[in-house]
């Protein structure tokens, strides 16, 4: 049966210990007086380190030794104040305004498995490598908040920079065919600011 297309970025499923997602995360400034940042997030995208202690999003790993590496977590909504109406914010995504306090709360446990959705159809041959993500050409919705984020299919390697590594098809009865386009996979965020990445087996 074909898997239904309807991307959401990384969505957390599990505990690596197989206890269930608790909803923990962390707060992380994405702009400061000083530092503004006009790019939107979206609930899902992966964000990496910045100066002052500020999070940017990650648009496509680079698999190499650059700081866009280095994955901080998973982005799961925003608080700020709206620089035109002065009313205190929260949204699913970061809309890249000029709010000065803006906020964000992220998923940073490097032991949360995540489901994404593959851009194409997902071999369970490839399991245990390890991917890069790809935008879709509509980044992420601004009704709903969520990304539009994919695993790439095409970029399975046993490169240790890549952000994902593949641990298993979901068992979504919508999205686990691994014969048709669009499976969904259950990931590891591989090069975490808090773990250390490995080398995949693809």
């Amino acid at each position: 049966m074909a898997n239904k297309d309807a991307a959401f970025g990384l969505r957390p499923a599990k505990h690596v210990s197989g206890s269930p997602f608790n909803g923990g995360q962390s707060r992380y400034r994405i702009t400061t007086s000083g530092q503004a940042y006009a790019t939107k997030i979206y609930m899902g995208d992966i964000v990496t380190q910045n100066t002052a202690g500020t999070v940017t999003r990650i648009a496509r790993a680079d698999g190499g030794g650059a700081t866009s590496d280095i994955i901080v977590g998973v982005f799961n909504g925003c608080f700020y104040t709206d620089p035109t109406t002065s009313k205190p914010s929260w949204s699913n995504y970061w809309p890249g305004n000029a709010a000065t306090d803006a906020v964000a709360f992220i998923i940073d446990d490097p032991y949360v498995i995540y489901e994404v959705q593959a851009d194409a159809a997902f071999p369970v041959t490839d399991l245990w490598g390890n991917f890069d993500i790809v935008d879709q050409s509509t980044v992420g919705s601004t009704t709903s908040g969520r990304s539009n984020v994919e695993l790439d299919v095409s970029t399975g390697a046993t490169t240790a920079t890549l952000p994902l590594k593949a641990i298993q098809i979901s068992t979504d009865p919508q999205n686990s065919d691994a014969g048709s386009a669009n499976t969904n996979v259950l990931v590891m965020i591989q090069n975490s600011l808090y773990r250390q990445a490995q080398v995949g087996l693809a």
